[in-house]
Parts: structure tokens; C-alpha cells; sequence
């Protein structure tokens, strides 16, 4: 008689299992935590520096667990010493992905120091910002975002440890080359760590224009960790002991950025804790992806659904050997059903899936696997999970039952304490343990979750949070425009892609072009609209003044 999926959990999370789970009181909220979670992510780290075995595979490199920790070393001993990093001091890393951002990783957790995560893709002004809101004592970056951030870093005093700089003669004032300010052999300085101290800084998109600092502690990253694999463990329990596994190693590809929370913890994260090969792209290109796979027997596809659509639709798709993939999903934003039945249909022993995390969350939430996703492929998964609880509240903050629409809030040790300097944000968001994650949904009698809109005025372009109000803000310092409205539209591969109507001022003329132009100073490329219409007339608004989006929509793009 086969499990149900509460049994499975049940089975997991019981007394003397890796996955044992107790209910604790972390700050004053009691919650599910992993008994065997590892006390800090330095333990994590420390537990790999011993295995010879393949870690990092970048290009013509590979790396191993051991050589990763050396480099480590060496690079926290500098930080100590060389640029006197203490305990809770903040650290930037902005580089694409590189095997020397997960190096930097490890030295600034290991030091008890906190990482905080720059997005490769912003332009100078917003590296600027995060640079100053994080309160930064030194920037570790590649050679591109060094040329970004040098100028706004010697300006504010904040030294910049540059890596790959083998082009670059002579290094900027207030840079110090990797190469030469890293000295090998050197020890990891002893440092005291608590599960509750902070380790990581995230930045997400803000309502309001400027992207707040997400703050996670050990505890919550190194219970995320477990988190996920324990969803693997019961998959493990639930599968059809007829399906094919695969028979490989696991392996993971690095397709979306580190800087991102789905790239750092599940994906490189867990990779570090279990011992996995990491197999690492330059930059996304699915037939490069398709190459790597065969090549390296990958096992496990993490990425946003536009990814699996580009693989899909590689023109050599078939050509290769895609046998080793066992599960190829993610998150991000949704899946539409038709991806869902092609990826389930596409790969001899590959099972779709999709998950439901945020940065708030450490990217942990409900998943949706095989069969079940299959089955049910519009919800994101079952609830509750091992260690996160759900529930459905309407305006008044009231609980409603099943089936009934309302905003999403969840309650788990993943959850981030808060925001960086900004009280106001996080009592509005986390409120006596539990999240409100402005995304309105509904569990139905199963279990399974659905989410059908957002409260937040975001858009999700492939996995990216687009926040209206900050392209409107930029699209507003134009002087020839006098009204902006900004939101997304369906796109095949994309999920969503940013569109916007202005209004100009009269007698001012401006093209699509000219507003791109225009943007492209000021925001990341991908928060820059695709779709551009110009009005002659106001803004169509309710009686409150709200601009009508939805109106919009329909009216310049349906």
C-alpha cells in the first residue's frame, strides 16, 4: 500500500531520523526545526574542507571541495587582517558567476561577518544605493562591476577586493587585485558564531521604489538547507519503485545567479552541505546548458520555467543526452500547464516540478512534483510542508477556510528576521512570526495551493521581480512625460514582460527608443518595458484617483 504524502512527511521528520523535526522557540515563536540542522553555515563549510571530490566545474576548471575551502581560508584571513573585518560587518559580493563568489561566500559567513548579495545586472546608481544602504566595509567583485562601483567606492571609503583583473592595468586607486592580496595557506581566523546571528543580506524589490536588504540568520539558511532536501527525502519515499532514478550522482547545473536566493541556497547552498558536483554556467544559453548535461550527467535542472521553455525549444534539443536529469523545474513564476506536460513528456526520467519560495523565505515553500504536479499543474504544491505552515486571511487578517481566496501567509524557521534599517517594512510584512507575502490564493480541500494574483504591484519577467512603482519613478524624470503607468503582460516565454502607457506632455515628442535610451542609465535591462504605448489622453483612474491598470491593459495591448 503506497504512502500518502502525510504519511511520508510523518515518516521523515520522526524521533532518530537525519530529518527529525521538534517544535521550538526561536525569538519568541515557536516553530518546526530540523533537530540535525547544522548549528552555523561555518560548520557547513568546514565539513567540506577535507573532500578531494569535484565541487565547482566553471568552463575549463574544476574545483574541489578542498581547494574551494583553501581559497576560503586565504580569503577570510585577508579580510581579517588585511581589511580588518570583525564579527557582523558587512561584505558585498557582485559578480556574475564565478567560482570565486562562492569562495567569498564561504570566507565572510566562516568569519561571522554577513554576505551581502549585489545584483550583477544593476547599473552604477543602484549598486550605488545598496552599497550605501548596506553600510558596506569592503566590495569583493569581478573586473565589470569593479568599473561600475569604483568611483562611488572610493568616495565613501570602502576598499574593493577585485577579482579576474588579468586585462586591467593598472588597478584602480582603492582596489586590491585578488591575486595579490590573497596569501595561500594561510589559517581561517577563529571566530565565535550563534545560529541567531546574521548571515546574509538579499536584496528585493520594494514596493516603493528602491530594494529593501532581506537579513537572514544561520539558523534560518541551515534549516532552509535541510528543508529542501528533506522534500527530496519523501519524493524518495513516494516514488513508483518501477520509475527509472536515473542511477547518477547528483549533480547540479548553476543556471540563474547566485546573487539570487533560488541560486544561493538550494542550488549552491545544498550542494555545499551534501557534497554535490556543481556544474556552473557562464551565462544562459540553452543549447551550452543541453552540452553541459550530457557531458556531466547532470541530475537536477533549478531555473525559472522560461529556461526549461528554451531548452525545450533548442533546435538540438534532440541530439542530446538528457537521460541523467531526474527532476528539471524550479520556480520564480508560474509554469504554464502546456511547459508542464512538455517537460513531463520530453525527458526519458526527468519529472517536472515548481516550487513556491521568496527571499523573505530563504527560498524554501510548498513544491509541486511528478505526478502531483502533473496532475494538479496550475498549484505550487501541497501544504503544509515538513516545517511551514500556511494559512489564508482575508482584509480583517482573518483566517478563512478552504477553497476561499485571500492573501498567502506563511509561518517557518526560514523566514528572514527582517529588513536592514527599515522597522517600518518589516512589521508591515512579518507579523508575530508569520509572513504576509502579498500574493492572494487559495488551499483547496487536498492541500494544494494556488496562487491567482498578486496584491503586490509586481511583475515576474523570468524569475525577476519587477516592481511597478520604481520603473514609473524613472520613467517620470523624463521631462516630456507627464503620466506613466507601468505592469505586465502575458508572454509565452517570459511569464511576464514589462509594459507601460505614457502620456506626454503636450507639444513634447518621444519614441519607444528614446525612452528605452533614456532608462537604460537608470534601471537593470530587464525592468526596462519591452512594450511601450503613447496616449494623448489622461490616465483612466477610479474615483479614488487609482490608475485603472488592468483598463490599460486591455485597452493598449489586449
Amino acid at each position: 500500500m503506497s504512502m500518502s504524502m502525510s504519511e511520508a512527511i510523518a515518516a521523515i521528520a520522526a524521533p532518530g531520523s537525519p530529518f527529525e523535526v521538534q517544535e521550538r522557540d526561536v525569538d519568541g515563536v515557536t516553530n518546526r526545526v530540523f533537530v540535525n540542522a547544522p548549528a552555523t553555515l561555518r560548520d557547513v563549510f568546514n565539513n567540506a574542507r577535507t573532500n578531494e571530490a569535484t565541487f565547482l566545474v566553471y568552463e575549463d576548471e574544476e574545483w574541489s571541495f578542498a581547494d574551494v575551502m583553501l581559497e576560503a581560508d586565504a580569503v577570510a584571513y585577508a579580510l581579517v587582517h588585511t581589511f580588518g573585518i570583525k564579527k557582523g560587518d558587512h561584505v558585498g559580493i557582485a559578480m556574475r558567476n564565478l567560482p570565486e563568489w562562492i569562495i567569498s561566500f564561504a570566507a565572510i559567513l566562516s568569519i561571522g561577518a554577513v554576505s551581502v548579495s549585489l545584483n550583477a545586472w544593476w547599473t552604477d546608481d543602484e549598486l550605488a544605493f545598496a552599497i550605501d544602504d548596506s553600510q558596506l566595509s569592503v566590495l569583493i567583485c569581478d573586473a565589470e562591476r569593479m568599473n561600475r562601483a569604483a568611483e562611488h567606492c572610493r568616495e565613501r571609503g570602502v576598499p574593493i577586493l577585485a577579482t579576474r583583473l588579468d586585462d586591467l592595468q593598472p588597478v584602480p586607486p582603492g582596489v586590491h587585485a585578488w591575486s595579490e592580496a590573497i596569501t595561500y595557506g594561510m589559517p581561517m581566523p577563529d571566530a565565535e558564531i550563534s545560529p541567531d546571528d546574521d548571515a546574509t543580506i538579499l536584496y528585493t524589490s520594494g514596493t516603493t521604489g528602491r530594494p529593501k536588504g532581506a537579513v537572514s540568520t544561520h539558523r534560518a539558511m541551515s534549516n532552509a538547507v535541510m528543508a529542501f532536501a528533506s522534500g527530496a527525502a519523501v519524493q524518495g519515499i513516494l516514488r513508483d519503485p518501477t520509475e527509472p532514478n536515473g542511477g547518477n550522482p547528483t549533480c547540479f547545473i548553476l543556471i540563474v545567479p547566485l546573487f539570487h536566493v533560488t541560486g544561493c541556497i538550494p542550488v549552491m547552498l545544498s550542494c555545499f552541505t551534501w557534497h554535490f558536483k556543481l556544474v556552473m554556467m557562464y551565462r544562459w544559453e540553452p543549447e551550452r546548458a543541453l552540452q553541459l548535461i550530457e557531458r556531466h550527467k547532470v541530475t537536477s535542472f533549478v531555473g525559472v520555467p522560461t529556461q526549461s521553455w528554451d531548452m525545450l525549444e533548442c533546435d538540438n534539443f534532440q541530439k542530446y543526452d538528457t537521460s541523467s536529469l531526474t527532476s528539471i523545474g524550479g520556480g520564480g513564476a508560474p509554469a504554464p500547464a502546456k511547459l508542464v506536460a512538455r517537460v513531463e513528456t520530453s525527458f526519458k526520467k526527468g519529472r517536472p516540478n515548481i516550487g513556491y519560495g521568496m527571499t523573505e523565505t530563504n527560498a524554501y515553500g510548498p513544491g509541486n512534483y511528478g505526478d502531483d504536479y502533473v496532475s494538479h499543474p496550475t498549484s505550487t504544491g501541497r501544504t503544509p510542508t515538513i516545517i511551514m505552515d500556511f494559512d489564508i486571511r482575508d482584509d480583517e487578517l482573518n483566517s478563512l477556510p478552504r477553497g476561499e481566496r485571500g492573501e498567502i501567509w506563511m509561518k517557518c524557521v526560514t523566514l528572514i528576521r527582517g529588513y536592514w534599517n527599515r522597522p517600518d517594512a518589516t512589521a508591515e510584512t512579518i507579523v508575530d512570526g508569520w509572513l504576509r507575502t502579498g500574493d492572494v490564493g487559495r488551499i483547496d480541500e487536498e492541500g494544494f495551493l494556488y496562487i491567482e494574483d498578486r496584491a503586490k504591484d509586481m511583475i515576474l519577467r523570468a524569475g525577476e521581480n519587477v516592481y511597478s512603482a520604481e520603473v514609473e519613478s524613472s520613467i517620470y524624470e523624463h521631462p516630456a512625460v507627464f503620466e506613466a503607468a507601468v505592469f505586465g503582460i502575458p508572454h509565452e516565454r517570459l511569464g511576464e514582460e514589462v509594459a507601460c502607457v505614457v502620456m506626454l506632455r503636450e507639444g513634447e515628442q518621444l519614441t519607444e527608443d528614446d525612452l528605452r535610451g533614456f532608462l537604460s542609465s537608470r534601471l537593470a535591462v530587464f525592468k526596462i518595458p519591452t512594450r511601450v504605448a503613447f496616449t494623448t489622453e489622461r490616465l483612466v483612474r477610479n474615483p479614488a484617483g487609482k490608475v485603472l491598470k488592468r483598463e490599460l491593459r486591455q485597452q493598449f495591448f489586449n
